[in-house]
This record gives structure tokens, sequence and C-alpha cells, in this order.
């Protein structure tokens, strides 16, 4: 099977405790490609400006990552810039240039529209609409969102939940979309607007799935070294949606290891500046890092005010 995955393929200016580079390749799509592509097929939609450097995405190319849906037009492709603190804990933005990016009006190849496993990145609620209404009868969907489109388009974000399965949001996520600071409040308020599943990403403690009468909690993984965290949340989609549609089950045992395949992928992504840590990456790889968690992630029942 494959999954479409809509989001952004961005050029990245990273300062961090551990080095800096400038215009390596990013993005929502690129991340969730690098990481997905090592479980299951992805196809991407997006734009890229005349700039943009093609062959630095030779890598997922060869792992059968489809880029059909991207388009190239004249112009500059969008660029990010940020810097994090000591402690990893706090980033800054110092750059933004949306670049064609700012027009971006995705068109899903008719060979696309089939896909049963949709994943929305962390685009305009509008455009993540325009998507679904693209594609037929997908078995899954799953989006990710952020405070900017929670704070500048609530309303068009509030059409996009009842059309979910799947949310995937940071904890300060959740809190301002819902208005709870309680993790377990904020995700039961969050699901009674649409998604059947809402994925709460913690940082370094793990991340939590709750669902309609179950939460389980998996923990970060530990890694010998922190240098990047830019796109980890979107590596984390990858081996996360990558297993579910690897496997073509959604039921409750799968969608644990699915969270754990999630954990595993966005410890790799925050090892290396970009997605250089996924060029060298196999399943096995992968595999070996989800066994490890398997006897720490655990069902959370001082969670479960969250579902009843």
């Amino acid at each position: 099977m494959s999954i479409l995955a809509v989001g952004s393929v961005a050029l990245d200016a990273v300062e961090t405790p551990a080095g800096s580079v400038d215009g390596v390749i990013g993005g929502s799509a690129v991340f969730f490609g690098a990481a997905a592509s090592l479980l299951t097929d992805v196809r991407v939609v997006a734009v890229v400006g005349g700039d943009y450097p093609l062959e630095r995405l030779g890598f997922m190319r060869e792992r059968g990552v489809d880029f059909a849906g991207m388009v190239q037009v004249p112009g500059e492709s969008f660029f990010w810039g940020g810097r994090y603190s000591d402690d990893f804990r706090a980033r800054e933005t110092t750059e933004t240039r949306l670049g064609v990016f700012a027009s971006f009006d995705p068109d899903v190849p008719a060979g696309h529209r089939d896909s049963e496993v949709v994943f929305l990145g962390n685009i305009d609620p509008e455009l993540q609409l325009d998507v679904l209404d693209q594609v037929r009868t997908p078995a899954l969907v799953a989006a990710d969102t952020m405070n900017y489109w929670i704070e500048r388009t609530p309303d068009a974000l509030a059409r996009v939940l009842p059309r979910l399965d799947v949310l995937m949001i940071n904890d300060e996520e959740a809190a301002q979309l819902s208005g709870e600071t309680d993790i377990a409040r904020a995700a039961r308020r969050i699901r009674s607007r649409g998604p059947r599943i809402v994925v709460v990403k913690m940082g370094e403690d793990g991340a939590v799935l709750f669902a309609d009468d179950w939460v389980f909690h998996c923990p970060a993984c530990s890694v010998p070294q922190v240098v990047d965290p830019t796109g980890a949340g979107d590596a984390f989609a990858g081996g996360f949606l990558g297993h579910l549609d690897r496997v073509g089950a959604y039921g409750r045992d799968e969608l644990a290891r699915a969270v754990m395949h999630g954990s595993a992928m966005g410890s790799y992504a925050v090892e290396a500046f970009s997605v250089d840590r996924f060029r060298g990456l196999d399943p096995r790889d992968i595999a070996e890092r989800v066994e490890g968690l398997r006897g720490l992630a655990t069902r959370a029942p001082q969670l479960a005010g969250a579902v009843e």
C-alpha cells in the first residue's frame, strides 16, 4: 500500500548547541517521507521553487518515494531558519520565507486519489480540506497542526477535525486547541470535536495515544546525543502511519506498536541535522529500537479520565 503525504518541502537553516547548518533539506513532507519510506511506500504532494536541490531527495526516491505530485515552479522555495536554546527546550524562529509555498494549491494526481492512508502535514487547514475533497475513500486520515493555525484559522481547523481519524499534536498545542492544561481532559475535549484518536507528543516524556476506551503511553527513546530536534514530530508521524500502512490493520495492538514506531523514528531524527540520520538506516534498525521500547510502553491508567 502507499501513504499520501501532503506538506512542505523546504530548505532550513538550523542552529543548535551541537552546531549549525544552512540550506539543508527539510519540511514536513521530507521528514515524514524519510521515516515512513523505511516501512512502506509514500506519495508526496508538495511544491518547490526553481532553487530546490532535487538531487538531495535521491535517497528517498531510491526507497520508492513517489514525487509525481510535487511540482517545481519558478521562484524561491520555502525557507525556514531556527535557533534552539542550550537545553533544546525552546526554539526561536529566526527567518521564514514562504516563497512558492505561499501560493501552494495541492493537486493530488489521479493515480494517487485511491490512497488508503492520508497524512496532512502542518499546512493551512483550508489546504487540508482541499486535499480531503480530492481523495476517494481513505481508510485512515491523520493530520498535524500547530499553534499558528489554531490561533489564526480556528474555523477552518474546526471543519478539518471531524474528517480526521487521528490528530497528532504536541502538549502545548493540545492545551491551546482544547483550552485545557490537563493532558487527559485536553485529549477528551479534542476527541469530542471529531478525531477518534489523539496522539499527544511530549518531547523527552514520550507520547500518549488516547482512543475510545483506552490510553497508551510510550516513552521517548534514549539517544546518545541530541543534535537537532527539527522534524522529529513529522518523523514520528512517518513511523506511526508507516507501520499502520505496512500491516494494513488499525486495531488496538497495532496502534500501540505504531506509537512505538513513531517514537523510534523521532529519536533517529534528533540524532543528526536535517534527515541525514535516515540515509543509512534500514528496517532492522527501526525494529531493534522498537523492541527496546516494548517493556517500557504501557497503558496509562492514571490518564483514564480522558476516555470516561
